[in-house]
């Protein structure tokens, strides 16, 4: 696969898609490489229930609405199917099961490694979230060997759980809606404590023709590194509020409340007020760190990548997109992300 573009987009869930139309559009030379066999499995892999927390009108892409009537809070494999017609119908030029092994500067140009060959490139654009190596607590370990564990990435459903009770560490909104979940079959106890909560249903008659929209608004529009008070909220390393399961929400379905998981004692874990709580399974809703060690430039702060809304001055042609708070809020989500790309975009191009 020995080429060279204009442009190469590393990744290719829905923000590499929207980049691709966006260069596309603006009759740039790119090709999009992503290491998932089938465009839309970043989705697909996720749990069974997931739905996003905005309606279909707010979440079409670029150039295609969602096929679905627009007050639709659409599931993941609807995300996924749509990303897959999407490449399809706009002929993005899109190299599924391709992964970037290395990227690095080769004179004045970038080289994008992988199994199958290299493309040299003018610019790079890496839209990737920075959620790619799940974590776990090193206590873990330590738990009794016949407590079933996982990450959040790995749960579907609740058919692969031990009898018993189920103990899911981490409150934001994978947690709750996990926990949630889980509480139609086993007792299940949520440890954690969240960053707050939305004060409406979203499924309700407010959230879906109101309350969403507000939402959207704040998180895109008003916290954003472009005001203070984004500029505020982000330099303290904000967690987003919850969303669809509430507090409200997990105590209706019977969910007890535990604080932090702080260690282990033979064998089982223990919440920071010395509470043992014993348990069949465990789920690790304890976030992710970020994966850019294939990146072979020095433009990263504790794993992060510097830049100024997506743009690397470091080193010109390199951008990022994507990312948690990134510019906004919400710069990750389908509807926060398109922004953002028009941006790194429009930069892009006005260089040339």
């Amino acid at each position: 696969m020995d080429r060279s573009v204009e442009t190469v987009v590393i990744g290719g869930g829905q923000t590499g898609l929207i980049v691709g139309h966006a260069l596309q559009k603006k009759a740039i030379d790119y090709v999009i490489l992503d290491a998932s066999d089938r465009i839309g499995d970043a989705w697909r892999n996720r749990w069974d229930s997931l739905r996003l927390f905005t309606q279909a009108f707010m979440n079409g892409l670029p150039g295609m609405d969602f096929p679905v009537p627009k007050n639709d809070f659409v599931t993941k494999d609807q995300v996924a199917d749509h990303l897959e017609a999407y490449a399809r119908e706009l002929d993005l030029d899109v190299r599924s099961g391709t992964r970037v092994t290395r990227l690095a500067r080769d004179g004045s140009r970038f080289v994008a490694e992988t199994a199958t060959g290299s493309i040299r490139a003018d610019s790079v654009i890496v839209a990737m979230a920075d959620y790619q190596k799940p974590h776990v607590p090193e206590f873990a370990s330590q738990l009794r060997p016949e407590i079933v564990q996982m990450h959040s990435a790995d749960y579907k459903n609740t058919e692969h759980l031990a009898t018993g009770p189920v103990l899911v560490v981490g409150l934001g909104n994978s947690g709750a809606d996990i926990a949630f979940d889980v509480a139609g079959s086993h007792e299940t106890i949520l440890s954690g404590n969240e960053a707050g909560a939305v004060p409406f249903a979203i499924e309700g008659w407010f959230g879906r023709h109101i309350g969403t929209r507000l939402v959207r608004f704040a998180m895109v529009k008003i916290i954003n590194t472009s005001t203070p008070i984004g500029r505020k909220v982000r330099k303290n390393d904000p967690k987003p509020p919850l969303v669809r399961i509430r507090p409200k929400e997990l105590m209706r379905a019977g969910v007890t409340r535990v604080g932090r998981i702080t260690h282990v004692r033979d064998g089982l874990p223990v919440a920071d007020d010395g509470t043992v709580i014993d348990v069949g399974s465990v789920i690790w809703c304890t976030g992710y760190r970020p994966g850019f060690d294939w990146i072979d430039m020095p433009v990263f702060d504790d794993g992060r990548p510097r830049h100024t809304r997506g743009v690397v001055e470091d080193v010109p042609g390199l951008y990022f997109v994507g990312l948690f708070f990134l510019h906004s809020m919400w710069s990750e989500t389908l509807t926060g992300v398109q922004p953002d790309v028009r941006h790194i975009v429009d930069h892009l191009t006005s260089q040339h």
